[in-house]
């Protein structure tokens, strides 16, 4: 038989006829060609009871036959999910369809999903800030009349405008990761050049156009320093700190006044409000920096790649960011501000002064921090930064209604609340991990 060493009786292999054939030695194909179905042979094949012989293999692969179900096994199963409650797939099929008549659940209450909400996590550092905001000025309105009036607040904004542009900028470095101490010297540059070429007569736009560039050019400087030569933010901030302070005494040691016409204008100009209240131009310039960087980091390609940088430089660089024009960015848009910043403060001044901004860069690190920014990158947002100033200013708006207390109780004060919420950050990081 083809390929079998055995007798041609035996029933390995089936053929379409009704009997094996006796091939010939020669014969060496898997199967004979049938000459057609009558064709006699000298084995007779043997069929499988209850079913027509057919060509193959089948009941020869050495498999078990299925298990069928007991009949009295399976109707025992079925009463035992009856009376557990169950249904059986028969009895779903054949039931007719049924309504609900269960009385429909009411609806929460606005107070229930008040009690019941749950901020996101990443929003308790700007909650936490906000409410320390209002609980400073419940307890000043507690001790003092007067505290709570709309005009105290509107103070708080015009006393810290450029408090609040040069928070800005610092929050988009910090959220990177890195940091930047030569803010407050540029703002003391700012006002310098500023009155400098005011009194040599130079055009008040000019003037504001090339004190804006001069800004933004440092910040670059420092921000490629910074990533294209490795060079730790702090140190080349440092660097840029002292530069910018020596620049000022370069071009005077004296305090400088300011007297052209556009800038006192804009100084003593006043938006009146609703209720007989008042702001200055100086608040509207600084609120429109917020909600312009709210959307850059919201809103935009830029915004969150810098969130990716904060929180895993080596992972944005892999997922294709570009690390180099963000790092770069960041130290621009934060010389923008200081510079800008800078502006806001000779139109509060009016004058020019080397020693202004003395410290300003760690008044606009705390505030930054205490807005809920962490130190290490990745987490923060604009409006907890505003909050942050807010409260700064407030601390000393307190003082300021004690009249017993020195200054210094809002350096202690400030001290206080930024050791605190870095330790609070601190906690809440570890325990994320």
């Amino acid at each position: 038989m083809d390929r079998a060493g055995r007798h041609s009786g035996r029933r390995h292999r089936r053929h379409r006829a009704h009997r094996w054939p006796i091939l010939h030695r020669g014969h060496r194909g898997r199967r004979t060609a049938d000459r057609h179905s009558h064709s006699h042979h000298h084995q007779r094949r043997h069929s499988v009871r209850g079913q027509l012989p057919v060509q193959g293999s089948r009941h020869h692969r050495g498999l078990p036959p299925a298990i069928t179900a007991n009949p009295r096994h399976a109707a025992v199963l079925r009463a035992t999910r009856l009376d557990q409650g169950g249904t059986s797939v028969s009895d779903l099929l054949t039931a007719p369809p049924t309504t609900s008549t269960s009385a429909p659940v009411p609806s929460p209450s606005t107070w229930d999903r008040i009690r019941r909400y749950s901020p996101p996590t990443r929003f308790l550092p700007v909650i936490a800030t906000f409410a320390l905001f209002i609980g400073l000025f419940g307890l000043g309105e507690f001790r003092y009349s007067g505290f709570a009036d709309p005009q105290v607040f509107l103070s708080l904004l015009i006393d810290n405008s450029f408090l609040i542009v040069l928070a800005v900028g610092m929050t988009f470095v910090i959220l990177t990761g890195g940091i930047d101490l030569s803010v407050g010297s540029v703002v003391a540059l700012s006002t310098m050049i500023a009155a400098r070429t005011l009194q040599l007569g130079w055009s008040p736009f000019v003037v504001m156009a090339v004190v804006l560039l001069c800004g933004t050019v440092l910040g670059t400087i420092m921000g490629a320093l910074i990533h294209y030569l490795q060079i730790q933010p702090f140190v080349a901030t440092l660097a840029g700190m002292f530069l910018a302070r020596g620049l000022c005494y370069m071009i005077g040691v004296e305090s400088i006044p300011i007297t052209d016409d556009t800038f006192s204008s804009i100084a003593f100009a006043v938006i009146e409000l609703p209720g007989g209240y008042t702001i200055t131009w100086s608040v509207v310039i600084a609120l429109v920096v917020v909600a312009v960087a709210m959307y850059v980091l919201a809103c935009t390609r830029f915004g969150r790649s810098v969130y990716g940088i904060g929180g895993n430089e080596a992972s944005a660089l892999l997922m294709g960011l570009k690390v180099a024009a963000v790092k770069v960015g960041v130290y621009a848009i934060s010389g923008f501000c200081a510079a800008l910043a800078g502006l806001l403060f000779s139109f509060y001044a009016l004058s020019g002064y080397s020693l202004n901004a003395v410290g300003m860069e760690l008044d606009a690190i705390a505030a930054v921090v205490i807005g809920g920014t962490l130190l290490t990158g990745g987490r923060g947002y604009v409006l907890g930064s505003l909050v942050g100033v807010l409260i700064l200013g407030a601390i000393q708006t307190f003082i300021a209604f004690d009249g017993t207390l020195s200054s210094w109780w809002t350096r202690i004060t400030i001290g206080v609340l930024l050791l605190l919420f870095v330790v609070a950050q601190r906690l809440m990081t570890a325990r994320r991990r």
